[in-house]
C-alpha cells in the first residue's frame, strides 16, 4: 500500500482565512492517497488496478495538477535518468509547453522520445508536427504530418495529418472519410464541406451515425427525414431512430423505427416511444404489431403489459393473462396489475388469488416485494409493527435487488426499534450497510447505529477530512495508448482518439460503455458521464450483470458516478457560509449533475440551478453588482448563499432546508404544520410532492457516498460490511 501522501486547504471563513488544523479537528481537510484499486494485501489484481510501477510512478501522481505547479518536478524527473516515469514526465511537459504556446521548448523534450516510449510513438510524432504548426514552421510541419501518414497510416493519429494536409489538398480529406469516418478530425471536416454544399446525404448520415448526440444532432437528422426520406435505406433509419431516441425525441424515434429493419426492439420502441409522448393511438397500433409480428419475443411481453394500460380496464384483461401464459420475466407485474382491475371491478376475492400467485409463484420478483410492501405500510399506518415487519422482512431476502429493497430493510430495523427489539434493528441496519452501502437508506442506517455521519439537524457542521485518489485507475477499454493517455490526464487526446476507437456506439460492451463515460467525465461533459455510466445498472442478460456488478466492486466505478468537479469553488464557498462541502456538491449533483450551462424549464441556471429572480435578490443581497449565473463560482456563491438561508429559515434542520430549495418555502411551511416533525424519516415518507420527497432522498445520498468515498473514517467502518466498499488509506 503507498504512503499518503498529505495536501492541506484552506477554508476560507468570512473574510479571513482558517487554517486547516491536524487530522481529527473539526476543520475540512483536503488529502490525496495513492490508493484507487480496491486492493488489499491479498487481493488479485483486476482488471482496472494500476500496475506495481505504475502504483509506483512518481508522474501519475503529478497528472491532477496544473502545468505551473508540476513544471518543476516534470523537468526535474525529466532530466533523470532513463526509464517510464522519464518518458512519461517528457511528454507532459511537451504537451503542456505546446498548451502554453512554447512550442520550441516542446520540441526539445520530443527529441527521440518515439523510439523509447512505444505506447505514445503515434502521439508523440503528433505532438512534434502541432509543434511545428504552431511555430508557423511551414516546411517541417508539413514534413512532420506527412511523415505521420509513412509511418503511422492506419493508425488513427493519421485523421489529424488528413485533416492538415487536406487543407490545402482536397484528397486528403476525401481520404479522411473513407478511412476515419468516427475520428473527430473527420466529423470537423463533413461539417466544412456541408457548409459549403449542404445537400450531401453521405456526409448528413455520417455525422448522424458518428455524433447521434452532439448539439446539432438533432438538425441533422430532421434534415435526413424531411429532405432525403425516399432516399434513405433501413439501416438510415435505424441510425435516425436511435439517435432521437438517446436525445428522447421518443415521437420522432417511434416514427423512425416504423423504417427500420423489423426487429422485436425495434417494433417495441415504436409503441414505447409513441406512448412516452402521449399518442395513444398510434401507440397501440405500434404494440399490437410487436404482438402480431414477434408472438414470442421478450419484448412482446412487456408490449403486453404496456398494452393493456392503455385500453379500459376488462378489456386488458385477457392481454395480461397472455404475459402470465408466455412470459415469466413479466408475469409478476400482469398478475399485480390484474389483481387490481379485479378489485375495482369487485372481484376482490379474485384478486386477492391474483396477489398470492404472486407470492407462491414469483415470490423472488420485484412484483412480490412490490406487493409486499405495499401491505406492509398499510399495517403500519394503522399501527399494526409487528405485522408490518412481518411483511417487509422477506423482501430484505427474497427480492434483495428490488428497487425498494433498502428502504424495506432500513424500516424493518426502524420498526423492530418501536418493537423494542433492539438486535434486530441492529441486524436490519447492518444489513443495509452490507448491501446497500450506496443507498440513501445507508446514511439513515449508518446514524442509527451511531455513527458520527450527521443527522438532519447536525449535517451542515459537519467538516469532514477527505482522501482524493491520487492517480487515476486504468480503462477497462480501449488500445494501450489510449489508456496510457488517460493515465497521463490527456483528456482531450483521450477522448478524441476513443471517438475514433468506438465504434460500437449502438450496442455498446459494459467495458466500453463505462470507458466513455469515463472520456467524456474527462472534458467536462458530466451530465452524459455521469449517466452513461448509471445506465450500465440497466443493463439486462445475466452476462451483462455479471460484467456490471464486477465494475460495481471497483473504486473507479463509484469515483466516476461521484465526481468532484469545480471543488475548489465548492470548498470556498461552503466555507465562507459555514457549509458542509459535501451537502453542497450532493446538492449540487442532483441539481445539474455539474453542467454550468444547463437550464431548467422552469429557467433555473447552472451549477445550483438558481432562478434568475432569486438570484438578482441575492446579489442585491450580499450587494453584488455583476455576476453570471453560468459562471460556476457565481453561481454556487448564490446557491450557498440561498442555501443557508433556508438553513436559518429552519433553525440548521437540513431536511427541511433541503426540501425547500426545491419545492419552496411556503410549500414546506405547510407540511411542518401538517405533519409530525419529530420523526424526520417519517415525514419525508408523508411528502406530498413525490419530486420534492425524491429530491431530498437523492441529495442526502449523494452527501453520504461522497461521505463513504472520500472520508477514511466512514470508510474504514463501511469495510466491515460491504466487499464493494472501495479501500482509501488513513
Amino acid at each position: 500500500m503507498l504512503k499518503v501522501q498529505k495536501y492541506r486547504l484552506p477554508v476560507a471563513v468570512g473574510a479571513g482565512l482558517l487554517f486547516i488544523a491536524l487530522c481529527g479537528s473539526s476543520w475540512f481537510i483536503l488529502r490525496q492517497t495513492g490508493v484507487l484499486e480496491n486492493l488489499g494485501a491479498d487481493s488479485p489484481q483486476s482488471e482496472l488496478s494500476l500496475t506495481q510501477k505504475d502504483a509506483q510512478s512518481l508522474v501519475l501522481p503529478l497528472v491532477s495538477l496544473s502545468p505551473q505547479a508540476r513544471a518543476q518536478q516534470l523537468m526535474d524527473i525529466a532530466s533523470g535518468r532513463q526509464s517510464l516515469d522519464q518518458y512519461r514526465a517528457r511528454y507532459l511537459l511537451a504537451s503542456d509547453l505546446i498548451g502554453q504556446q512554447q512550442p520550441e521548448a516542446a520540441l526539445q523534450w520530443l527529441e527521440g522520445l518515439d523510439a523509447k516510449y512505444p505506447q505514445l510513438a503515434s502521439h508523440i510524432a503528433l505532438k512534434r508536427a502541432q509543434a511545428y504548426t504552431a511555430m508557423g514552421d511551414t516546411a517541417n510541419a508539413e514534413q512532420a504530418w506527412q511523415g505521420i501518414l509513412e509511418t503511422y497510416p492506419s493508425d488513427p493519429v493519421a485523421a489529424h495529418a488528413l485533416y492538415a494536409l487536406g487543407e490545402s489538398n482536397p484528397e486528403y480529406w476525401q481520404q479522411a472519410i473513407a478511412q476515419f469516418p468516427t475520428h473527430p478530425r473527420t466529423l470537423e471536416i463533413a461539417r466544412q464541406k456541408l457548409q459549403e454544399n449542404p445537400k450531401q446525404l453521405d456526409l448528413l448520415l455520417l455525422l448522424a451515425k458518428s455524433a447521434h448526440d452532439a448539439p446539432d444532432s438533432g438538425g441533422i437528422r430532421d434534415r435526413l427525414v424531411n429532405e432525403y426520406e425516399s432516399q434513405l435505406q433501413p439501416e438510415d433509419w435505424q441510425t435516425i431512430a436511435f439517435g432521437y431516441w438517446k436525445t428522447r425525441e421518443y415521437a420522432k424515434a417511434a416514427k423512425a423505427y416504423t423504417k427500420a429493419p423489423p426487429t422485436p426492439e425495434n417494433a417495441y420502441r415504436v409503441g414505447r416511444g409513441y406512448h412516452v409522448k402521449g399518442k395513444r393511438q398510434e401507440a397501440k397500433a405500434g404494440y399490437q404489431q410487436l404482438i402480431q409480428n414477434f408472438p414470442d419475443a421478450k419484448e412482446t411481453g412487456l408490449g403486453l403489459r404496456r398494452l393493456a394500460s392503455l385500453i379500459p380496464s376488462q378489456e386488458a384483461i385477457p392481454y395480461l393473462d397472455q404475459v402470465v401464459a408466455k412470459f415469466p420475466d413479466e408475469a409478476p407485474e400482469a398478475l399485480l396489475t390484474k389483481a387490481n382491475i379485479l378489485e375495482a371491478l369487485g372481484s376482490s376475492q379474485s384478486a386477492t388469488q391474483a396477489r398470492q400467485s404472486v407470492l407462491t409463484q414469483y415470490p423472488n420478483s420485484d412484483a412480490a416485494a412490490d406487493y409486499r410492501w405495499q401491505v406492509a405500510n398499510q399495517k403500519a399506518q394503522a399501527g399494526n409493527l409487528a405485522e408490518a415487519w412481518q411483511w417487509a422482512q422477506p423482501i430484505t431476502t427474497d427480492s434483495p435487488d428490488s428497487s425498494i429493497a433498502p428502504e424495506a430493510a432500513f424500516w424493518v430495523g426502524r420498526w423492530a426499534m418501536e418493537l423494542g427489539r433492539q438486535d434486530e434493528a441492529t441486524a436490519a441496519f447492518e444489513h443495509v450497510l452490507a448491501q446497500y452501502p450506496e443507498s440513501y437508506y445507508a446514511w439513515r442506517s449508518a446514524r442509527f447505529l451511531g455513527w458520527d455521519v450527521g443527522d438532519f439537524t447536525t449535517v451542515r457542521d459537519v467538516n469532514p477530512t477527505l482522501v482524493l485518489p491520487k492517480t487515476r485507475s486504468r480503462l477497462p477499454a480501449g488500445s494501450d495508448t489510449l489508456k496510457e493517455l488517460h493515465l497521463l490526464g490527456q483528456n482531450q487526446d483521450s477522448l478524441t482518439l476513443w471517438q475514433a476507437e468506438f465504434e460500437n456506439r449502438q450496442e455498446p460492451t459494459v467495458a466500453e460503455q463505462f470507458t466513455d463515460g469515463v472520456m467524456r467525465l474527462g472534458v467536462g461533459d458530466n451530465l452524459n458521464g455521469i449517466n452513461q455510466v448509471w445506465f450500465l445498472s440497466q443493463r439486462e442478460t445475466p452476462e451483462e450483470r455479471r460484467q456490471w456488478q464486477a465494475l460495481r466492486a471497483e473504486p473507479a466505478y463509484w469515483y466516476t458516478l461521484f465526481p468532484l468537479p469545480f471543488f475548489d469553488s465548492v470548498v470556498n464557498w461552503s466555507g465562507q457560509r459555514q457549509l458542509n462541502p459535501l451537502l453542497v456538491i450532493g446538492l449540487i449533483r442532483q441539481e445539474s449533475r455539474f453542467e454550468p450551462e444547463i437550464g431548467s424549464i422552469a429557467g433555473a441556471r447552472g451549477l445550483m440551478q438558481v432562478m434568475p429572480g432569486t438570484g438578482q435578490w441575492i446579489a442585491d443581497k450580499i450587494q453584488l453588482q455583476e455576476y453570471d449565473l453560468n459562471d460556476p463560482n457565481d453561481n454556487v456563491k448564490l446557491g450557498t448563499w440561498y442555501l443557508d438561508h433556508t438553513h436559518q429559515e429552519y433553525n440548521n434542520h437540513s431536511l427541511f432546508a433541503v426540501a425547500s430549495y426545491n419545492a419552496g418555502p411556503g410549500n414546506v411551511a405547510k407540511w411542518i404544520r401538517k405533519y409530525d416533525t419529530t420523526d424526520p424519516d417519517a415525514f419525508i415518507e408523508q411528502i406530498p410532492f413525490a419530486e420534492t420527497k425524491g429530491y431530498v432522498e437523492a441529495v442526502f445520498e449523494n452527501y453520504w457516498n461522497y461521505l463513504r468515498l472520500y472520508n477514511p473514517e466512514v470508510n474504514q467502518l463501511l469495510q466491515k460490511y460491504s466487499k464493494s466498499q472501495p479501500v482509501i488509506s488513513p
